[in-house]
């Protein structure tokens, strides 16, 4: 139970990069209970013009320069402070894991993936 989080990999292209219908995807990467990463991803999503009125299953497309903002923020410890009910908390120990999940998505991207976030709380 919480806040569980995943980044997709597909071979589909999208014209939105919000709130995407990918009809095949395969799991890229998993996370349970980071939520300043979800925070991150949340901007991201209404930045790129998202309205669900709440960031629970939407998705959001990860391009190759969001990877790069991603790394930037993970590394200057800028993901920001978030907070909700089941979602736990960031402690710095997720890192290794995270960039993990960067170096796996620029290899996928590489290949003709897209990648996107989606999560359920």
């Amino acid at each position: 139970m919480g806040l569980d989080m995943y980044a997709m990999i597909t071979k589909e292209q999208f014209d939105e990069p919000v709130d995407l219908q990918a009809s095949a995807c395969e799991l890229l990467h998993y996370w349970h209970k980071h939520p300043n990463l979800h925070g991150w991803m949340e901007n991201l999503y209404y930045d790129k013009g998202g309205s669900a009125p709440a960031f629970n299953g939407a998705q959001v497309l990860l391009t190759p320069h969001d990877l790069d903002d991603l790394e930037n923020a993970l590394l200057s410890g800028a993901l920001p402070d978030t907070e909700g009910f089941f979602f736990g908390k960031s402690d710095g120990s997720e890192l290794d894991g995270d960039l993990e999940f960067l170096d796996k998505a620029r290899r996928a991207q590489a290949k003709g993936y897209s990648v996107f976030y989606d999560s359920w709380w």
